[in-house]
């Protein structure tokens, strides 16, 4: 659970940098700070969870609570859902962050549409708060397309990569 000073701090440290969103989850308890000028429609398929608003002139912040009978969950749109074949396995961000398809802007892409790739294949990094967070395929197959552009921002659970299994 997190302490109310321990939200302000947060809201402040949001609002001093150029971050436009911090997601953070702790013991079953998930906090979302966003500046404000983002419209975003958000989801969550849980049997009850608590959520509670903090409203602010600067960033605003979410604090969702784990139900006893399952988790808050941020659930795809419909159109999302309704764009990715059923046979394709979908490689989502574990994090909000910047998507880079490679290490550094003179090296080339980790991988490429059409690609092979197995569960150890690094597809990409995702830097949130200045750290570098490598992202691996976690699955064998070839890969099918890249929906993402590189130096884009990414949220959580939004899909990166469609793979064709082997």
């Amino acid at each position: 659970m997190f302490k109310l000073n321990e939200i302000k701090e947060l809201i402040k440290l949001v609002d001093s940098t150029s971050i436009h969103e911090l997601e953070i989850e702790n013991e079953g308890t998930r906090l979302a700070i966003r500046k404000p000028g983002k419209t975003e429609i958000v989801q969550v398929q849980s049997a009850s969870p608590s959520v509670s608003y903090i409203p602010s002139p600067t960033p605003q912040a979410v604090v969702e609570h784990e139900s006893p009978t399952g988790s808050a969950q941020t659930a795809p749109s419909s159109q999302e859902a309704a764009t990715i074949p059923n046979n394709l396995h979908t490689i989502v961000s574990p994090m909000v962050g910047t998507f880079y398809s490679s290490s550094s802007p003179e090296k080339p892409p980790y991988i490429s549409s059409g690609d092979k790739v197995h569960e150890k294949t690094t597809v990409c990094i995702i830097e949130a708060m200045k750290l570098m967070n490598e992202l691996e395929a976690e699955i064998k197959g070839e890969i099918v397309e890249i929906l993402v552009e590189n130096g884009q921002l990414v949220e959580y659970g939004q899909p990166l990569f469609l793979v064709k299994p082997e």
